[in-house]
């Protein structure tokens, strides 16, 4: 017997189109997430993003569905872009069967901090792997130095927990 989802979860995961991996998130792939897919409600913002979020938040903070993970199984993998100021992130959380949060971490983004431009870009592979490139620069520089870069991996776990590999 398949389980049934409270009703505001149903609705909140139908914001996020399903696609098939590998996927890449950058910069300007917010862009078509914006144009493709609609805001996300007042209710689903507090009811299933809120919590566990970190950092200020105010009344410019915007929150954007980007996608939901295909063939996950026994949880949800969403991934939403969230937009306060100069600081843009790529967030991937997965919730279990109920809608209960299980993980959430940053997985790309821009932002500046100490005077540093800080971009990462994303790829989640097919086999839920996530490589991710970091660079920096100064906040007022366009290029970016390779010696300042660096990569990360992250793996999403069959039981929805996010982590460092």
């Amino acid at each position: 017997m398949k389980k049934k989802l409270a009703p505001n979860f149903l609705r909140f995961l139908e914001t996020f189109p399903e696609v098939d991996l590998p996927v890449t998130l950058t910069e300007e792939s917010q862009i078509e997430f914006e144009r493709r897919n609609e805001p996300l409600s007042q209710e689903s913002i507090h009811e299933f993003i809120l919590m566990g979020e970190e950092g200020e938040l105010d009344e410019f903070t915007e929150f954007v569905p980007c996608l939901r993970v295909k063939e996950t199984h026994d949880f949800h993998a969403v991934i939403y872009w969230r937009a306060g100021l100069m600081d843009y992130e790529y967030i991937l959380a997965t919730f279990d069967k109920k809608g209960a949060l299980l993980d959430k971490k940053v997985i790309a983004g821009t932002k500046i901090h100490d005077g540093q431009l800080i971009r990462s870009v994303a790829t989640i592979e097919d086999d839920w792997l996530i490589y991710i490139v970091v660079g920096k620069s100064d906040a007022n520089e366009q290029s970016f130095r390779a010696t300042d870069s660096r990569s990360l991996n992250m793996e999403l776990l069959a039981t929805g927990e996010i982590v460092p590999v």
